[in-house]
């Protein structure tokens, strides 16, 4: 439903930037600059590789109390009412089906059809849907629904994601300061320390190498939807996983999470350009299509 990754890139944008800034601040860049070539070049090098890991196991490590806390979920502790028993049970025999551990169910308040799973182990996970969703969707729909997001779980979506995005991280942060050293030497002619070539080119090259990853992690993003509806509908049933994806084709402009859940809901919307480039679900018609095709 909706994109747990978009929760996560915005908490690992976060990190990595409060990172950066603090490599800036006390000196780290301007220390690196004063060594000898080959000294900057691995220097930089396992800074990134601290830095980009770090970051994003950061933001993988924290997803699931932001999920909660920037969500509003109310976790189900016990069932209170025959809607939220048949919900658990559900997630509990999906669970037992994909072989993981059993996930915190919640629900929380949003008038759009939602839904989303995330947590840093598929044994620590946690699985909300949304009031709407439960209002718009028949019981079927939400059972597909629920499969899309325990399959989400059960094949370590979060994870993987986490060692992508460290990927990304550290390609952005060394080529940045190799970008901004460069037009130091080139430009302005310093051969040792840090000047301005090297903050402006730096702090450039880290915005659109930065967009450039979330490219590559959007598409990446894209193509573990499709698994993970095919696994929705192996848990649940093929025509309930296509049911529940023309239910929120049919609802209008359902509403996208923020950040790093946006990645790992059910849902997404469509765009043009880089805002297509940039989004984390493939069309609807498109999940729809490849699970008719199946």
């Amino acid at each position: 439903m909706f994109s747990r990754i978009a929760l996560f890139l915005a908490a690992n944008f976060g990190v990595l930037a409060v990172l950066s800034v603090s490599s800036r601040v006390l000196g780290v860049d301007q220390w690196l600059a004063e060594q000898g070539m080959a000294g900057q070049i691995n220097g930089l090098l396992i800074m990134a590789l601290l830095f980009g890991f770090g970051g994003s196991f950061i933001s993988l490590a924290i997803s699931k109390w932001m999920a909660k806390k920037s969500m509003g979920v109310q976790i189900i502790e016990s069932p209170g009412n025959a809607s939220e028993r048949w919900l658990v049970e559900t997630v509990r025999r999906q669970a037992e089906q994909a072989g993981i551990g059993m996930p915190e169910v919640g629900v929380f308040q949003s008038p759009q059809p939602n839904a989303f799973a995330t947590g840093m182990n598929k044994n620590d996970a946690l699985v909300a849907v949304s009031t709407g969703l439960l209002q718009a969707m028949s019981q079927d729909e939400v059972e597909a629904v629920l499969g899309h997001e325990v399959s989400h779980v059960a094949n370590g979506d979060m994870v993987t994601m986490g060692l992508l995005q460290g990927v990304l991280n550290t390609f952005v942060i060394l080529f940045s300061r190799i970008i901004g050293m460069l037009i130091d030497r080139a430009v302005f002619r310093i051969e040792r320390g840090i000047g301005p070539g090297y903050w402006i080119g730096s702090i450039v090259a880290e915005i659109v190498l930065g967009i450039v990853a979330a490219i590559i992690a959007s598409w990446f993003s894209r193509r573990r939807e499709f698994r993970a509806d095919a696994g929705g509908a192996e848990l649940a049933g093929r025509q309930k996983m296509i049911g529940a994806l023309r239910r929120l084709q049919a609802a209008h402009a359902p509403e996208d999470l923020p950040g790093q859940l946006a990645a790992f809901g059910i849902a997404g919307g469509v765009g043009a350009g880089l805002k297509k480039l940039l989004m984390s679900h493939p069309p609807l018609e498109q999940r729809i299509a490849a699970l008719e095709n199946s």
